[in-house]
């Protein structure tokens, strides 16, 4: 089991914590402050905490399925990234898909961090791919495999 260090960067801030099962991936994120998020509005919410990943891992920031489902609350870049070396504040950038504002307090649960081990990987330019599948799938993208 790694170990992950967090920092308060402010008195009033939450350290992440785990919230749900004994076998919940992720880590809750709360709030650091009363916020509202309008209608189309992207916030960055700011957590009061900084993190030190261990060397070969990041953190994805993602949303928590209750806000999404209940007022339409998500992250705008799910999940967001942070790499092995940023040591700066968390902030979580929600998005308001709903109708109305939504009101968040100091506090509230707002997205869950999973840290997972990095894999890293050499880049390689080919001039063509060798074909190592049995289907003719090749550039068909969206859509292209039915319903």
């Amino acid at each position: 089991m790694a170990i992950v260090n967090f920092k308060k960067l402010h008195s009033d801030a939450v350290l992440p914590y785990y919230a749900g099962s004994s076998r919940s991936s992720g880590l809750d994120l709360s709030a650091l402050a009363d916020f509202v998020i309008l209608p189309g509005q992207v916030l960055g919410i700011p957590t009061g905490v900084a993190m030190q990943c261990p060397e070969g891992y990041e953190a994805q920031v993602r949303p928590r399925s209750g806000l999404a489902y209940k007022h339409r609350i998500t992250i705008i870049n799910s999940p967001g990234t942070i790499d092995e070396d940023f040591s700066g504040q968390i902030l979580v950038l929600l998005i308001n898909h709903g109708t109305f504002p939504y009101y968040g307090k100091a506090g509230d649960r707002i997205a869950q961090l999973v840290v997972k081990k990095i894999e890293y990987h050499t880049v390689v330019e080919v001039e063509e791919f060798v074909d190592n599948f049995e289907n003719d799938r090749g550039e068909r993208g969206f859509g292209s495999s039915g319903r």
